[in-house]
């Protein structure tokens, strides 16, 4: 505050009066303009640090303790200067939330700045608006009802659009198999039966009278219990919400219906969309039951996997579609942040979630991704964008960037690496691309603080001790915690989060794609904070001797090890250009059939 403002606030007011009586003036002031004691005179503008003390009185000891969280340092005079102005300074900022004019913000308020993941003057997305998905005859129905189940999207709506299979039979096919199997998984939440049954009836009605909608016509599917569905229970897998029901359809599942699809489960998912753990459990992985099918799409990893849908819906803010999709050695679609509207959808992170489909093959994500991409206007950061594949379309000449060291340590497998050979032998070019060695995880303050106001009052409301998971690396801890962050550091790892788009864009004006390690840490952070598209497909099998977890390790709860050891899937990952989801699922085509092993199924969930 400079000297004369702060004089003007602070003089008493027989010292204002003698100035405005040397000045000449002091006789004309009129009553009503003479100021009330401790305000100051007419025509002063507002100014910081001169408001009511207000809140919990605070020492400079207070200071030395919160530059803990922050890891910054004030000297002791600044602290003390701190202390002294903090009640009139900053405290009343928290009004909002402390009041008295408590302001409570609806969950469908969204924040008034966006990510936008175009840089400012790039173009983006293909040319041209196509799709064109394989003609591949099917053959004939399968003898047993199991090899149906685990048939493709590609298949199903061939042997569906010609009659050889009705919806009805191809949901009863789910349903029973939902009985006889979740109870080793437990990745339903709500089974949609009835619902089911009779869009079933009422696609095989339309598809008999020639009202054929496309692909997804009389396909049962399932969604991550995070999307709103009209009257039936939505529950975010959380212990506060699991009574919740919802009066309107999310723009996702209006979408599917409007296709034909039939709903027939809500997915389990993590609680408030972390790792695999719900309320009824945690959800298993088909192939090797003694550990977690990883989330937060848990529940449409697991149930894709198994056979209990035709396909699913999950969600990713930072890895839930590409890990279950891993483990589950299912073929995950996280679309470009932006494509997919989240209208209806639960919030996490406003700049970061993003809703993709889960299925067994490449070619059924993209025929989901077609039925439910476009803008909405529940979703202000939902755009228009184009969506180009042809199913046909040659591979060869494709550069696909990888980089080296990656490719020899941890994560990554040999599984990895014959995939980075695969792509050679299919004429795409291999080409080596480097990132700057940046502190990519700084980016994640951004995901916990939008994460810890998604959920403010289940927080401050101590709702949040419900929940069933309450170790140090679950969101009821994460939450409180992120209520220390600084605001400052927030808008840093803002600009740094446009540095790293800018760096990715570097990295695409040299190749079409990359190949990554799925789960490799620095890549699952900067692909989804910077919103480019990635398809996670089964490439192999690796032999593990211990289960995997989503959780931090707990010497008091050891992980079940494994002698000998068991084989379980192992899927790579394609990161692809803004909006350019066609040219990945063009090249993870190619690559799964190359692979040869999407059609081995996880034993005891046949027969």
């Amino acid at each position: 505050m400079n000297s004369r403002r702060q004089f003007l606030i602070q003089a008493p007011l027989g010292i204002i009066g003698a100035v405005a009586a040397c000045s000449g003036d002091g006789a004309k002031l009129q009553k009503a303009d003479t100021p009330q004691a401790g305000a100051p005179p007419a025509g002063a503008p507002p100014t910081f640090g001169a408001a009511p003390e207000v809140g919990p009185a605070v020492a400079p000891a207070t200071f030395a303790e919160a530059e803990k969280l922050v890891q910054v340092q004030m000297s002791g005079a600044e602290r003390q200067m701190a202390a002294e102005s903090w009640r009139r300074s900053m405290a009343a900022l928290l009004e909002r939330r402390t009041g008295p004019r408590k302001m409570p913000l609806e969950s469908t308020l969204a924040p008034a700045t966006q990510w936008n993941p175009v840089l400012p003057g790039t173009k983006v997305g293909p040319a041209r608006d196509a799709f064109t998905r394989s003609k591949v005859d099917p053959g004939p129905l399968p003898a047993t009802d199991d090899e149906i189940a685990f048939a493709p999207v590609t298949h199903l709506s061939r042997w569906i659009e010609t009659r050889k299979l009705t919806s009805d039979r191809l949901t009863r096919i789910y349903l029973t198999r939902i009985e006889r199997f979740d109870s080793k998984l437990r990745c339903i939440i709500t089974l949609t039966r009835d619902h089911a049954l009779t869009r079933a009836k009422a696609a095989d009605t339309e598809i008999a009278a020639g009202k054929y909608r496309g692909p997804l016509h009389g396909i049962p599917y399932g969604v991550k219990d995070l999307l709103d569905t009209a009257n039936i229970a939505t529950t975010y897998g959380a212990e506060p919400f699991r009574n919740r029901v919802p009066t309107a359809d999310s723009a996702v599942v209006a979408r599917l219906d409007n296709a034909g699809a039939v709903l027939i489960a809500k997915l389990s998912l993590g609680a408030l969309a972390l790792n695999d753990i719900w309320f009824g459990g945690q959800t298993m992985n088909p192939w090797l039951l003694e550990e977690g099918a990883s989330g937060s799409s848990a529940g449409p990893g697991a149930a894709t996997a198994a056979g209990l849908v035709g396909f699913s819906v999950g969600s990713e803010t930072g890895g839930s579609i590409i890990s279950p999709s891993m483990r589950c050695g299912v073929t995950g679609l996280r679309p470009t942040f932006g494509r997919v509207p989240r209208t209806g959808a639960m919030t996490l992170c406003w700049s970061l979630d993003k809703l993709g489909p889960m299925t067994r093959s490449v070619e059924d994500a993209m025929l989901v991704l077609h039925a439910i991409s476009g803008p909405d206007a529940g979703d202000v950061a939902s755009v228009p964008s184009r969506l180009d594949f042809d199913a046909s379309a040659d591979v060869r000449g494709l550069r696909v960037g990888y980089i080296p060291a990656w490719m020899k340590e941890n994560p990554a497998t040999e599984v990895d690496r014959a995939a980075l050979d695969t792509i050679g032998k299919l004429g795409m070019i291999p080409t080596v691309v480097d990132l700057p060695d940046w502190p990519y995880d700084s980016l994640q303050l951004i995901l916990f603080a939008e994460g810890a106001a998604a959920f403010e009052e289940l927080t401050l409301s101590g709702q949040a001790s419900q929940l069933k998971v309450q170790v140090p690396d679950a969101w009821p801890n994460l939450f409180r915690e992120a209520r220390f962050l600084s605001a400052v550091d927030f808008v840093q790892a803002d600009r740094f989060r446009r540095k790293v788009a800018a760096e990715m864009a570097r990295v695409f004006s040299n190749v079409d794609m990359l190949l990554v390690p799925s789960l490799r840490d620095e890549m699952l952070v900067i692909s989804n904070f910077t919103g480019h598209p990635s398809l996670t497909l089964r490439a192999g099998f690796v032999q593990v001797s211990e289960a995997r977890s989503d959780w931090a390790p707990d010497p008091a709860h050891p992980l079940p090890k494994f002698s000998p050891p068991r084989r379980v899937p192992h899927g790579v990952t394609l990161i692809g250009r803004l909006f350019d989801e066609g040219t990945i699922v063009r090249a993870g085509l190619a690559m799964e059939r190359a692979f040869g092993v999407v059609g081995e199924n996880p034993p005891g969930f046949q027969g």
